[in-house]
């Protein structure tokens, strides 16, 4: 397993991975980057974007995180989402009718009401995750 990553995706409510991969492509602030097995060790930040997961030169896993903080050590990568999806395991249709409840929720609030601060975040994080699921 030396010439593979050890990879972990981890959200505040559950690790929703964990394995040795090739490769993984991850959406940094910066810029996106990659990381294979060797790489020097660093630490960024992570802007929303899909996390994906190659084997070879095939992805097999995307994940789409909101934000946190990718972590590179000689024992791998961790990354640290604010939120994170598998693609895999989420349809059209239920972030469709997350994003209108989100709506409903933002039209019942008065312009000046500090919750609208978190509706607006959870709003761009949806519609990214509704485009990732397009693409």
């Amino acid at each position: 397993m030396a010439d593979k990553l050890h990879f972990s995706l981890v959200s505040p409510a559950r690790e929703l991975f964990s394995g040795a991969v090739d490769h993984v492509i991850a959406p940094g602030t910066e810029g996106e980057f990659g990381v294979l097995v060797n790489h020097a060790p660093f630490m960024t930040t992570l802007k929303n974007g899909v996390v994906r997961v190659l084997e070879g030169d095939t992805v097999s896993k995307r994940f789409y995180v909101r934000g946190g903080f990718a972590d590179v050590t000689p024992a791998g990568l961790t990354i640290l989402a604010e939120e994170a999806r598998s693609l895999s395991d989420v349809s059209a249709a239920d972030v469709d009718a997350e994003i209108e409840a989100v709506k409903l929720k933002l039209l019942e609030l008065d312009k000046d009401d500090t919750k609208r601060i978190v509706l607006d975040h959870q709003m761009v994080y949806l519609e990214g995750l509704r485009a990732a699921l397009a693409s």
